[in-house]
This record gives C-alpha cells, structure tokens and sequence, in this order.
C-alpha cells in the first residue's frame, strides 16, 4: 500500500510540474505576441506568393510592343488661341 501512494503521489508531482511549465510557456507566449507574429509572419508569407504571381502575369502578358504609333503629330495652330471645330 506505501509504494502505492509513492508511485501516485510521484506521478501527480510530475504532471502538475509538467503542466505548470507547459502553461507558463502558454502565458509567456501570449505575453509576447506569439499567435500575433505568428499570423503576421503567415500573411507576409501569403503577400510574397501572390506578389510573385501577379508580377509573372503583368511581365507575360504586357504586349511588348504597342504597334504601329510612333507619335503624334506637331500641331499647327496654337490650340490656346484658336479651339477646332
């Protein structure tokens, strides 16, 4: 019976001080912003991947060139004295 009540009240000194230390990293945790980090840290990760994909999409399907224009015309009349019709 006394090496009953060693081995329980052995195992109950171990899982409170298993617990305490397991809460206490829990407290420390949010204490710093640890979930807050961690979530920032994932939406920066989720930011880079569709920069990236939107960057790919821009460069392969911007036409690389606009066609034929290669300017406008110098204009003939001072538009500021004259409005056309």
């Amino acid at each position: 019976m006394d090496l009953q009540k060693i081995a329980s009240t052995g195992t109950a000194v171990a899982v409170v001080g298993t617990g305490a230390f397991v809460g206490g990293g829990h407290v420390i945790d949010q204490k710093t912003g640890g979930p807050q980090k961690r979530e920032d840290a994932q939406i920066e990760r989720i930011r880079e991947v569709v920069r990236e994909e939107i960057y790919i999409q821009l460069v392969e399907n911007w036409p690389k060139s606009s066609g034929p224009v290669k300017g406008l015309p110098t204009p003939q009349k001072n538009y500021k004295n004259q409005i056309p019709k």
